[in-house]
């Protein structure tokens, strides 16, 4: 029996964005490529929504990263914690962004020794649960009933963390050329 995957890439062709990366070596990186592209649009474009439907509205997906960090395990960041847990090189991008997050009273600001730190306000805490339960309500209850197993997420997310360092890596290498 022929799978549904199969017959897609017999008759059309891998799904990419760029037919010239894959038409060289390992065309299924092509293919990684335009998920990722897709999924990262779709994902930015739930966080915002999402945080909307919380009642939280007119923040950036990047905001809404870093509120949520902010809100992971409720301890204190700095910012170099903050760009090194999201992997953002352009510091002053979540300068901004921690900015008009204290301005709207969902971090507060202060220091330990010489360094600046953020930590989450209540405001921004209930915040982060409003969004919560919107998304068990709309988001993890229907990725729930596509019968995916945590194990095959868990280790698709595993994936993805392990090829960001590859990534990572080729960027350095590209940087030097």
């Amino acid at each position: 029996m022929v799978e549904e995957n199969e017959i897609e890439h017999t008759a059309v062709g891998p799904i990419v964005s760029s037919s010239h990366l894959a038409s060289g070596a390992m065309p299924s990186m092509s293919e990684l490529e335009y998920a990722l592209v897709v999924a990262s649009n779709a994902f930015s474009r739930w966080t915002v929504r999402g945080m909307n439907a919380a009642g939280l509205s007119g923040l950036t997906q990047l905001e809404v990263q870093i509120l949520h960090s902010c809100h992971h395990r409720n301890r204190e960041k700095t910012l170099g914690d903050l760009c090194l847990m999201l992997n953002i090189e352009d510091t002053h991008l979540v300068s901004y962004a921690i900015k008009k997050l204290v301005g709207l009273k969902l971090v507060s600001a202060g220091k330990r020794g010489k360094e600046k730190t953020v930590q989450v306000t209540q405001a921004g805490s209930d915040a982060c649960e409003r969004y919560k339960d919107v998304r068990e309500t709309l988001l993890i209850s229907s990725v729930q009933a596509m019968g995916l197993e945590e194990s095959d997420v868990s280790r698709v997310a595993g994936l993805l963390r392990a090829l960001s360092g590859q990534y990572d890596q080729a960027a350095r290498g590209a940087a030097s050329l």
